[in-house]
């Protein structure tokens, strides 16, 4: 860190712009440690793009194996291995593929009984010899469930016991001592994902099925359609004749920030709170509302329309609040800025 004096430390150097060129030449040290990074990136990528490079008919077969699956894709592993599958099982039952984890000791221990024989279950090994993982399979076999494995050795007892072995073998882990699985990991990840992406794609899985198994999230809320996340709480209404002082009134007694302009069926436009806080601020309570809407395009939108589209909507015309209409023009509700 930075000392009293202003100079840097030789132990914690960063790059800063006005350095002096005697302190700039300490920060080239850490260039070696980026310059290796990228090459560690680098190795990642290659073994991604390998284990493309051998898909086969075999991921094929999977892909139709897990589309029909009529109960969960159950994935299951130790270790790393195990942590990938979860991230798998993630991945798959929030787009669309019922899916959860086993870990593969306690599978022997009473968890067996979550797996049914409407299931497929996905085993992860890279050595293909993870004892616990191997020795489900005649367990499974016996119960007429199909095996998918992730493997790095076809030629391993996992991969010749599985009725379909998926390579995920790479030449060495990025790890320089070839030892912590980084390369091996992503490997697999990367074939959980795309087989993800391929189920995506076979069943049509568009972003309306996403938000609905995502309600909590903001991407979700992007989705959904207006009519699901709209308040229809009593607007206030004042025609335009009405006087800035009139609107502040109703605006007082409703639950929304702002005030719907109007004759009879037809909608003028909104005048939010701030636009009436101004006139309040400057004496101009009289001051007609229908002078307060201004130009440009008016607030609705949609009650079938996506989030996404109003919130794009909204940035357009800078407002925070729209009038959300029915399929017959009338106001149903009001969509507000989160």
């Amino acid at each position: 860190m930075p000392d009293g004096s202003g100079s840097l430390g030789a132990k914690n150097s960063w790059p800063l712009r006005g350095l002096a060129a005697e302190t700039r030449a300490k920060v080239t040290v850490l260039d070696p440690v980026a310059h290796a990074a990228k090459e560690s990136l680098r190795e990642m990528a290659a073994a991604v793009e390998g284990v493309a490079n051998r898909l086969d008919g075999r991921f094929a077969r999977t892909v139709r194996l897990l589309s029909e699956c009529e109960g969960h894709v159950v994935l299951s592993g130790l270790g790393k291995s195990g942590l990938i599958g979860k991230k798998i099982a993630a991945t798959l039952a929030s787009t669309g593929t019922p899916s959860f984890f086993v870990h593969a000791s306690e599978a022997f221990h009473g968890d067996l009984g979550m797996i049914t024989d409407r299931d497929v279950v996905v085993l992860l090994s890279y050595s293909g010899e993870t004892r616990e993982v191997v020795e489900l399979v005649p367990h499974l076999r016996r119960r007429g469930i199909p095996t998918v494995a992730l493997v790095g050795d076809d030629r391993s007892n996992l991969a010749r016991e599985v009725d379909i072995a998926l390579d995920v073998s790479v030449d060495r882990e990025a790890c320089p001592n070839n030892l912590a699985p980084t390369s091996s990991t992503l490997a697999a990840l990367a074939m959980g994902d795309v087989l993800a992406i391929s189920l995506i794609k076979h069943r049509s899985f568009e972003a309306e099925h996403f938000a609905k198994l995502h309600p909590g999230g903001s991407l979700g809320r992007r989705f959904a359609r207006v009519r699901d996340v709209m308040s229809k709480e009593p607007l206030p209404v004042v025609p335009s004749a009405a006087s800035a002082k009139e609107a502040m009134v109703a605006l007082m007694g409703a639950r929304v920030p702002l005030v719907l302009v109007a004759e009879g069926d037809r909608l003028h436009g909104i005048v939010g709170e701030r636009e009436l806080r101004d006139e309040l601020v400057n004496g101009s309570l009289e001051t007609r509302v229908d002078e307060l809407l201004g130009e440009g395009e008016m607030p609705v939108i949609d009650a079938e329309a996506y989030v996404a589209d109003a919130q794009e909507l909204m940035r357009r015309i800078d407002r925070n609040a729209l009038v959300v209409l029915d399929a017959d023009g009338q106001v149903c509700g009001i969509l507000l800025e989160r």
